[in-house]
């Protein structure tokens, strides 16, 4: 069975996008991502998956939620209609990461073993959200706080959480 974990960039009042892009540039945090992820699988809704700069993202088996299906094959990733599909995919998979966006976070909170957050330290004008967490069920397992620096706008920390048993 694989781990299944939630990984999202999160700012504090849980702003997570708006108009299909992210709210911020950081650059730590996009390379930790791409340092947790790489290798793995990643699952992702439609919108999500649009809104990458250069479609799949290169190391990763990439497998799209969506209610309509491509016709044909899908050049470096794979389709589901339902996360169920998309977790059966990917079953013999070491590590599958939930990458977005709202919905398909919602849609897998309570399925997922661990989440990864990186917490923004900052409120943003948003308009998808990262869903209500009750954090009684989860245990901080790591944290890394950053200040925000020349290259990072944004004081942000890293955190791993684990669900309790």
């Amino acid at each position: 069975m694989s781990k299944i974990s939630i990984i999202a960039a999160v700012a504090d009042n849980l702003a997570i996008g708006k108009s299909n892009n992210l709210l911020w540039h950081l650059p730590a945090d996009l390379k930790h991502f791409r340092q947790l992820t790489t290798g793995h699988t990643v699952v992702m809704g439609k919108r999500t998956f649009e809104s990458l700069p250069n479609g799949p993202l290169p190391n990763r088996k990439n497998i799209v939620l969506t209610s309509i299906m491509s016709e044909g094959v899908n050049e470096g990733y794979f389709e589901a209609d339902s996360l169920e599909d998309a977790l059966y995919l990917s079953e013999h998979e070491e590590h599958v990461f939930i990458i977005g966006g709202a919905t398909v976070y919602k849609q897998s909170i309570h399925k997922v073993d661990s989440m990864y957050i990186t917490w923004v330290h900052d409120k943003f004008s948003g308009d998808t959200f990262f869903p209500e967490v009750d954090f009684n069920e989860w245990e901080e397992i790591s944290r890394e706080d950053h200040p925000a620096d020349d290259k990072n706008p944004h004081a942000y920390s890293f955190v791993e959480y684990k669900r309790k048993s």
